[in-house]
């Protein structure tokens, strides 16, 4: 699943570079975007589904093809198909047939090539990032006009941190969300009533460290908290300080800022120094993911930042959520909220657009949506999903599915970025030195500034 952030995540080059490592990187690390997710959207079993597998149902007689390309794992494809099936089975004028790749970097990857070959598809699941990189170079279609004139969708049903991820600074709509993501707390319930821990009294992530150590002081868990290995955990937290990544202008890198120097120093103090919290780092694949949830549920962690997506994992009897909290007493929270987007390919005919658009307004339409998060955890795009029947007796049944939508309301976007990938790449750089080497945060920091900089300059012509 699109666990780190991608990911995680958003816009602009943080969303290209969860797509360059979907999944794991040679030295285990998940690259985002959770959109990021982020990772290939693996949810339930963190498994993906076998490249270019299509998923085929019998079209109406002269119906218009539309192929769509996306990723996912077990879980995601079988909500995927059902809701193909729905879609089809609704209206004659259209048939989609979906063809499954293993991961958003291989999505991509094709992408490009089809895009040369004239082999394209007429609608793809994109980290937002990478649709608006196409879009830039005019490969995808602006979908303003089919918006303006649908009497039946309106992007005011859809939550806004997901929606402005798909539009330019231009006002180029280039994607719809399809789903979001974003990193949550999840807490062993036993854990925290032996510490006399009340979850509603963790307004910030002092509050959060103090419970650590009272959990770990306890004697019965060996860690108060488990931040998940890599940058975007303590991104997020940097957000809810204040932090930001670029200058207003968006010609300097602001990453080692005190309000970010103070957040890592505080993981690296935790982590390293008051040994209250832990991290799972490297292994194969998704190892140290599941690792890092296994300790939660048995009883050797209090708790541990993960995806929404991990919802399908979790046994619920034993740990509960809740969002992530501000810094401090002075700051508001605001976690990264990351979008996966539809979006339609210029290349497509006329019809093929239309009915490209047609599916993603059914893909996105509350029904939907309520299915989806349902099943897989992530968050849904459409605010009417409350008005859904059935997710609402789920929610009222499964409390903790309504965190990652309540988070999400105010959650942050990672920005655009023109360097290609160069901070992110930096970011996690860093993070790696400080969660696993202990390296002080204004060390690991500054070292990023300076290489993130270098690329910006490069990337604006300096």
């Amino acid at each position: 699943m699109k666990k780190r952030l991608i990911s995680l995540v958003l816009t602009g080059a943080f969303a290209v570079s969860a797509l360059t490592g979907c999944g794991s990187s040679s030295d285990g690390t998940a690259q985002n975007t959770e959109a990021a997710s982020a990772e290939a959207a693996a949810q339930s079993t963190h498994e993906t589904t076998p490249a270019e597998t299509e998923q085929e149902s019998a079209p109406a007689e002269d119906a218009t093809e539309i192929e769509f390309w996306y990723a996912g794992g077990k879980t995601a494809v079988q909500v995927v198909q059902d809701i193909i099936d729905k879609y089809n089975a609704s209206q004659s004028a259209y048939h989609v047939s979906a063809v499954t790749q293993a991961d958003y970097d291989e999505t991509y990857q094709k992408l490009q090539a089809g895009i040369a070959g004239k082999a394209a598809p007429d609608v793809v699941l994109l980290d937002a990032g990478v649709a608006r990189s196409l879009s830039d170079k005019n490969l995808i279609t602006d979908l303003t006009g089919y918006i303006d004139a649908a009497d039946d969708f309106s992007t005011d049903d859809l939550i806004q941190v997901f929606a402005d991820q798909g539009k330019d600074d231009n006002g180029k709509i280039f994607a719809i969300p399809a789903y979001g993501t974003t990193q949550i707390l999840y807490y062993n319930m036993e854990a925290f009533n032996d510490a006399g821990i009340n979850a509603a009294d963790i307004k910030t992530w002092q509050d959060l460290a103090a419970a650590a150590q009272k959990i770990k002081d306890g004697g019965k868990f060996t860690y108060g908290w488990e931040p998940m290995w890599g940058a975007d955990n303590l991104i997020d937290a940097a957000f809810s300080n204040g932090g930001s990544i670029f200058s207003e202008d968006g010609t300097q890198v602001t990453i080692n800022s005190d309000e970010w120097v103070e957040v890592w120093e505080g993981f690296r103090t935790w982590i390293h120094d008051d040994k209250t919290m832990a991290i799972h780092s490297g292994g194969q694949g998704w190892e140290y993911w599941y690792n890092t949830i296994d300790d939660v549920l048995n009883g050797v962690a209090g708790g541990y930042t993960g995806s929404s997506g991990d919802q399908a994992d979790l046994d619920f009897s034993v740990v509960a959520a809740m969002e992530q909290p501000a810094w401090d007493e002075d700051s508001t929270s605001a976690p990264m909220a990351e979008a996966l987007t539809l979006s339609v390919l210029e290349g497509s005919g006329d019809e093929e657009k239309q009915g490209a658009f047609d599916f993603i307004k059914y893909f996105t339409n509350a029904e939907s949506q309520a299915a989806w998060t349902m099943a897989t955890g992530y968050v849904a795009v459409n605010t009417k999903v409350n008005d859904n029947a059935e997710y609402q007796a789920y929610v009222e049944e499964n409390p903790q599915a309504a965190v990652p939508f309540a988070q999400a309301s105010h959650g942050s976007v990672y920005p655009y970025d023109p360097t290609n990938g160069a901070v992110i790449d930096a970011l996690r750089i860093a993070a790696d030195k400080v969660e696993i080497d202990g390296v002080s945060a204004k060390e690991a920091l500054d070292e990023a500034q300076k290489t993130a900089q270098a690329a910006l300059d490069e990337a604006l012509g300096k």
